[in-house]
């Protein structure tokens, strides 16, 4: 699928941060649909209150994917009153927004990309070893990844192995990969910084025309837990 994945993140942050989480995917999404950005909420962890989201991850799909995603990238400030605590002076909620790889990509094999050698060993193995090329050296060319089997008598059988262990590694490599993107997408999560954002976000205030200004009330009961989703 092309596109972008951005994932916003409330970090280690107190509940208004999930509250701005909510309030500030919602107006990326707002924003996206004025500017012609396909969005797709693909995952969410709520936050402890109901309606708010510890972090939230977005698929970003059209020409302009990148670049508003980039603009979306960074610390973000959701600037309003706290609608949990009466009376606190602090006002602004930091987040931390990113581009993140979702998935590796496996890695395809087929026979057919494997360059197949035969070739001799030394050390111990009897004059048969010795004398006839029954080892094998095969060359994933995709990967690059390329193993020698001399373990067996026969050349048939070492070839079999080879393309096994082939298999094996390629796969193993890339659950490597998926593992060190789960790890970075955890990290993420670590990396907010309080001050400095790259965009400062309000509620909306309604015109005189409209009534008074005020932001929206949040839904203050407690919400599902954080156990429902990953971030």
């Amino acid at each position: 699928m092309t596109g972008v994945h951005l994932l916003m993140s409330a970090g280690r942050g107190p509940l208004e941060c999930a509250w701005a989480v909510a309030e500030l995917a919602a107006r990326l999404e707002a924003e996206a649909a004025g500017l012609g950005v396909a969005t797709r909420r693909v995952r969410s962890v709520p936050g402890d209150r109901r309606g708010t989201y510890r972090s939230v991850l977005l698929h970003l799909g059209g020409e302009d994917a990148g670049r508003f995603a980039a603009a979306w990238t960074g610390t973000l400030c959701w600037q309003a009153p706290s609608p949990y605590r009466t009376g606190a002076g602090r006002k602004n909620w930091y987040v931390i927004a990113g581009p993140c790889d979702l998935d590796a990509p496996s890695t395809p094999f087929a026979e057919a990309d494997v360059d197949i050698v035969a070739c001799r060993t030394g050390g111990p193995g009897g004059q048969h070893r010795n004398k006839v090329s029954t080892a094998v050296r095969a060359t994933h060319r995709p990967s690059g990844l390329v193993v020698v089997v001399d373990t067996e008598r026969q050349f048939g059988q070492n070839r079999r192995i080879a393309l096994d262990l082939l298999r094996r590694r390629l796969g193993e490599g890339d659950a490597a990969a998926a593992r060190a993107l789960d790890a970075a997408r955890r990290h993420m999560h670590d990396e907010l910084v309080r001050g400095d954002p790259v965009r400062v976000e309000r509620p909306v205030r309604p015109g005189p025309a409209s009534g008074p200004a005020s932001a929206p009330k949040p839904d203050l009961r407690p919400g599902p837990g954080p156990g429902s989703g990953r971030r």
